[in-house]
């Protein structure tokens, strides 16, 4: 379980296919202090530390991952959002998050405001998924707050230090981005076809 506040950036350093896998290395900051078995949610997608080196670990991406999140598309070089699991006796400062991704999602606006930035993203709504005003949506896997809601788009407003610390500044209109609809809100919807 994961709270949507990143921890750190990642770099992609390499990226091995094998069969329907893809073996992905991360050099981080937080690297070293990651152990095998140890769950990291990586833009958002929980992912198991399979292998670890100098500064540098290692995560596998079955078929269905890849199928369900973007992470098919990294490339070397590029950066991840990384947050390592919840620690019981911790603040929640996000919301909850379990680092299953429901959908991608398309970046359909992207505006530099003064001080901010605005995010609209496009999903397809047949999935069922739904957004709130004033609620929680985990994109790349950051916890973030839903400003305008639609049948198959919202908006998110990003502050600087967001923006300074994550991989959202490198998203611009046309990108997918994970997205991880609100625990609560899943369980409502799913009621509410009942």
């Amino acid at each position: 379980m994961f709270t949507g506040i990143i921890e750190t950036l990642g770099r992609i350093t390499e990226l091995q296919q094998e069969k329907g896998n893809l073996h992905i290395t991360v050099e981080s900051s937080i690297s070293h202090e990651l152990k095998i078995d140890q769950s990291v949610a990586h833009n958002g997608v929980c992912l198991t530390v399979v292998a670890l080196a100098d500064g540098l670990h290692v995560v596998t991406a079955i078929e269905e991952t890849l199928n369900k999140t973007s992470l098919g598309q990294l490339k070397v070089g590029d950066p991840v959002n990384l947050e390592r699991c919840m620690q019981m006796n911790a603040r929640l400062d996000g919301h909850i998050v379990q680092g299953h991704v429901d959908q991608v999602a398309v970046c359909t606006a992207f505006n530099a405001l003064e001080g901010s930035w605005e995010y609209t993203f496009e999903y397809d709504a047949s999935l069922g998924n739904v957004t709130v005003e004033k609620g929680s949506i985990c994109v790349n896997g950051i916890s973030l707050t839903v400003v305008n809601s639609h049948a198959n788009s919202f908006s998110v407003a990003i502050i600087p230090y967001t923006y300074e610390h994550t991989n959202l500044h490198n998203v611009r209109v046309g990108d997918q981005v994970n997205l991880e609809f609100d625990i609560i809100g899943k369980y409502v919807a799913r009621l509410m076809q009942r």
